[in-house]
C-alpha cells in the first residue's frame, strides 16, 4: 500500500486544525497526535507558527491559537465585517425581546455562528461564536438552506440528517416541506431540534446583489414561545441588516 506524502501546507493546516472548541489549548504531544504528525515535525511546525503569531505558548507550555489569526479573520467579509454592520440591528432585536439573538452564515453543509447576544435569563443554548451545526437542525440553518439552489437542497436532503433530539427533522420529505414553508413565509421556525426546551425564529439576510448572505434569529423557551409576536421583530432585524449591506427589494434576484 502506497502512502501519499503530505505537503508542507497540509502539515501546517493539520496543526491548526488540531484546535477546536473542545480543545482550545494543547500540549505538543496532543498536537502531534491530533494532527497525525511525528513529535519532531509537530515541534518544528508549532515553533514556526508560534514565531509568526498563529499560535501562542503559555507559561505551562500549552499552545493556544494566536492573535495573528484573529487579525486575519477580521478581514473576512462574512466574519467581523458582517458582524460590525449587523450589530446595531442585533442589539435592537435583543432590546425588543431580551432573548438570545444570533447571526450566522453557511459554510458548506453547516451553519457557523459569527455573533451571539445572550439574554440574562434566556433559555440556555449550545451556541458560541464560531460554533457549527448542521443546516437542518437550527432556525438560521433552515433560513439559509431554503434559499440555496434546488440541486444543493436536493443533495442535502438526500444525505444523512443527524438527530440531536426526538424533534430534529430527519425525514427528507419533511425537510423539503419545511424549506418550502420558509420560502413562503420568509421565516424559519425551529422547535426543540437541538435542545428540547428551545425554539428559534429566523429570517434570511440578503446582500447587495439580493443573494442570501446570512441569517438572524432569536431563541426563546419553547414552553412559552410567542411566535406570532417574534416574527415581525426578526423580519425587521433581517431587513435592516440587508439594507445596511446594500440590498434593495426591487433588485432581488431569484433564488432556489
Amino acid at each position: 500500500m502506497t502512502t501519499v506524502a503530505r505537503s508542507a501546507p497540509d502539515r501546517l493546516l493539520a496543526v491548526l486544525a488540531a484546535f477546536d472548541h473542545g480543545h482550545p489549548a494543547l500540549t505538543l504531544t496532543e498536537i502531534s497526535r491530533r494532527a497525525g504528525l511525528s513529535l519532531t515535525t509537530a515541534h518544528r511546525l508549532a515553533g514556526a507558527l508560534t514565531e509568526w503569531g498563529a499560535l501562542e505558548r503559555d507559561a505551562e507550555g500549552l499552545y493556544h491559537v494566536g492573535l495573528r489569526l484573529w487579525e486575519l479573520a477580521a478581514l473576512a467579509p462574512r466574519g467581523l465585517a458582517l458582524r460590525q454592520i449587523a450589530l446595531p440591528y442585533l442589539e435592537d432585536l435583543y432590546e425588543a425581546t431580551h432573548e438570545n439573538v444570533q447571526l450566522a452564515v453557511r459554510d458548506g453543509t453547516e451553519v457557523v455562528y459569527i455573533e451571539w447576544l445572550s439574554g440574562r435569563s434566556a433559555v440556555g443554548v449550545h451556541i458560541r461564536v464560531g460554533a457549527r451545526w448542521p443546516l437542518h437542525a437550527t432556525g438560521v440553518g433552515l433560513a439559509l438552506l431554503a434559499h440555496e439552489p434546488p440541486a444543493f437542497q436536493q443533495d442535502y436532503c438526500a444525505g444523512p440528517l443527524a438527530a440531536f433530539t426526538p424533534y430534529t427533522i430527519t425525514d427528507p420529505a419533511r425537510l423539503r416541506r419545511s424549506l418550502a414553508e420558509v420560502r413562503r413565509t420568509g421565516v424559519a421556525v425551529s422547535s426543540r431540534q437541538v435542545t428540547d426546551d428551545a425554539l428559534s425564529v429566523a429570517s434570511a439576510v440578503r446582500g447587495a446583489t439580493g443573494q442570501v448572505a446570512a441569517a438572524v434569529s432569536v431563541v426563546v423557551p419553547q414552553a412559552d414561545a410567542q411566535v406570532p409576536a417574534l416574527i415581525p421583530a426578526v423580519r425587521l432585524a433581517a431587513r435592516g441588516i440587508s439594507r445596511a449591506l446594500g440590498w434593495h427589494p426591487e433588485r432581488t434576484v431569484d433564488d432556489g
